[in-house]
C-alpha cells in the first residue's frame, strides 16, 4: 500500500489494491481528486464533479455513489451525455486498508466543502444576502446548524434569518432532510432534496436557543446528555466506518452502561402536565459569566439574543436522576436510520423530551433496535413528552464520581465534564447547568411541499 506525499497535484494520497467484482485491481486517488482504477481498461472519477459521497457496507466494501455522464463505463474520456447516477464498489483486501481508504475519501471530500469548523458559519455571518435566494447546503447537518447560527449572529438578523435554507443529504446523520422528505412521502436522497430547492415550497423552522448566562448557541436538530451524546461523540474515532460507527459503539456503550447524577427542569406542553414534580423558577442559570463566555459574548452582542418569554410565569415541573439518557429533539429524523422522536413537529413551538432512566441492558438493547421506525418511545422505560422550555443540570456518574459527561447539541459538543474524550475544540459552555428555550417558526427551510 503506498500512501503518497502530496507534493503535487499529481501525486498519489493513496494507492493500493482491491478486489472490483471479484478481481484484485490497482485504485488510485490522486491529489487532484481522480479515483482511478484499472480493470480492461483505465477508468477513473473526478470526485469534486462526480462523487456525492460513499458509504462502508457490510462485507468490508465501500460504495462510490456518484453523478457521470451517459457513456460506456466511467472513463476520464468520451463523449458528452446525460447525467446518471452511478455506483463503484470495491473491496480493500485487509481492515487497515478499509479504514484507510475510508479516511482518506472523508478527509479530500470533506476539503472540497467547507475548509474547517464553523467555516460555513462564518460565511452566513458575513455574505452580501441581498445577492441570493436561498442557501443550499451539500452536507450532513452540521453546516446547516453552522448557517443558523451564522445568521443570527449578524446585525441585520431579524431579516437574515428569512433567507430559505436548502438540504442536499452528504453527510453521516442528514436528519433534517431526512425528515422533510419523510413528511412529504418521499424517499430520502440527492434527487428528491434538489427537486425541493427548485420547486420552492417553504417551511418554518423552529429554532432552540441553548443558554449559559449569555453565552448562546442556537439549535435545529436535538440536544443530547447521556448515553446518545457519549455515543455520538465518542465514536468519532471510528469515523472510518461511517454511519456503522453509531451502532457499532452503541453496543459497547450498552454493555458498559453508564448512569449520570443531574436533575432535568421544564415547562410541559398542555397535555404532559402530570410528568415530574412541581417546582419554582428562580433566575436564569449561571449568570456570572467566566472569560470563555465574556469572549464569546462579544461576537454576538449585534446578532439575536434569544427568546424574551418570561420563564418566571411559566408552570415548571422537575424529575431528579440517575439518569441513562436525556435526549430533546427538534424534528422527528436524528439520521436517515433514527427516528428519534415520531411525533416531533416543525413548528409548533416545542421540543420532543426522549428520557431514559434505569433498565436493563436487554430492554436497552431491544429499545435501541427499535429506532429505525420510532417505536422505541413505546417502551415502559421511555418517558417521552413535549416541553416548552428545559434546564438541564448535568452531574457525575454514578458508577465513578470522578468522571462526568458529554452535553451535544447537533452533533457539537458544546459542554465537557471530566471525561476520556477531549476532542478538538474547546467546548462552548462549562459543564453545568444549561437553559432552552423555543422560538417557533423562526428559520425557514426550502421543502417538499
Amino acid at each position: 500500500m503506498d500512501q503518497g506525499g502530496q507534493l503535487d497535484n499529481l501525486s498519489p494520497i493513496l494507492s493500493d489494491q482491491v478486489l472490483v467484482n471479484g478481481t484484485a485491481v490497482p485504485l488510485t486517488l490522486t491529489g487532484d481528486g481522480k479515483l482511478r482504477f484499472l480493470g480492461q481498461r483505465q477508468r477513473c472519477l473526478t470526485v469534486e464533479k462526480e462523487v456525492l459521497g460513499f458509504a462502508v457496507e457490510e462485507g468490508s466494501r465501500i460504495r462510490i455513489k456518484a453523478v457521470v455522464e451517459e457513456r460506456e463505463g466511467i472513463c476520464c474520456c468520451g463523449n458528452r451525455g446525460d447525467l446518471v447516477r452511478e455506483s463503484f464498489v470495491f473491496e480493500p483486501l485487509s481492515e487497515d486498508s478499509l479504514a484507510l481508504w475510508s479516511q482518506k475519501l472523508r478527509d479530500y471530500i470533506d476539503s472540497l466543502e467547507t475548509k474547517h469548523q464553523l467555516h460555513a458559519k462564518e460565511v452566513a455571518k458575513t455574505m452580501d444576502l441581498s445577492k441570493y435566494d436561498g442557501i443550499v447546503c451539500v452536507s450532513g447537518d452540521g453546516i446547516l446548524v453552522e448557517v443558523v447560527n451564522g445568521l443570527l449572529e449578524r446585525e441585520d438578523w431579524s431579516a437574515a434569518i428569512n433567507m430559505p435554507i436548502g438540504m442536499v443529504p452528504a453527510g453521516t446523520g442528514n436528519g433534517m432532510v431526512k425528515s422533510l422528505l419523510h413528511a412529504a412521502g418521499e424517499q430520502c436522497c440527492v434527487y428528491n432534496a434538489i427537486l425541493a430547492v427548485i420547486r420552492g415550497y417553504k417551511h418554518s423552522l423552529d429554532v432552540a436557543t441553548i443558554s449559559q448566562g449569555k453565552t448562546r448557541f442556537f439549535s435545529v436538530l436535538m440536544l443530547a446528555w447521556g448515553l446518545i451524546a457519549d455515543i455520538d461523540i465518542e465514536s468519532e474515532k471510528y469515523r472510518w466506518m461511517g454511519s456503522a460507527r453509531l451502532d457499532f459503539y452503541a453496543i459497547q456503550r450498552i454493555f458498559y452502561l453508564r448512569h449520570y447524577n443531574g436533575r432535568i427542569c421544564f415547562v410541559p406542553a398542555p397535555g404532559f402536565e402530570d410528568y415530574g414534580e412541581p417546582m419554582s423558577f428562580h433566575c436564569r442559570p449561571t449568570d456570572e459569566e467566566s472569560p470563555k463566555q465574556e469572549e464569546s459574548l462579544k461576537t454576538q452582542q449585534h446578532g439575536y439574543l434569544g427568546s424574551d418569554v418570561k420563564l418566571e410565569d411559566m408552570h415548571w415541573r422537575t424529575i431528579s436522576g440517575p439518569f441513562v439518557s436525556v435526549w430533546l429533539h427538534n424534528v422527528p429524523w436524528g439520521s436517515e436510520d433514527v427516528m428519534a422522536a415520531p411525533n416531533a413537529k416543525f413548528s409548533d413551538g416545542y421540543l420532543d423530551l426522549i428520557m431514559v432512566k434505569g433498565l436493563p441492558k436487554l430492554a436497552l438493547l431491544s429499545m435501541m433496535s427499535n429506532m429505525n421506525d420510532g417505536s422505541h418511545v413505546e417502551s415502559p422505560y421511555v418517558t417521552y413528552i413535549k416541553v416548552k422550555a428545559f434546564i438541564l443540570e448535568p452531574g457525575t456518574r454514578v458508577e465513578d464520581p470522578t468522571k462526568e459527561g458529554i452535553i451535544d447539541s447537533d452533533g457539537e459538543v458544546i459542554a465537557r465534564g471530566n471525561v476520556t474524550y477531549k476532542g478538538n475544540q474547546k467546548p462552548l459552555m462549562a459543564y453545568d447547568k444549561v437553559q432552552i428555550t423555543v422560538d417557533q417558526g423562526l428559520a425557514t427551510l426550502f421543502a417538499p411541499k
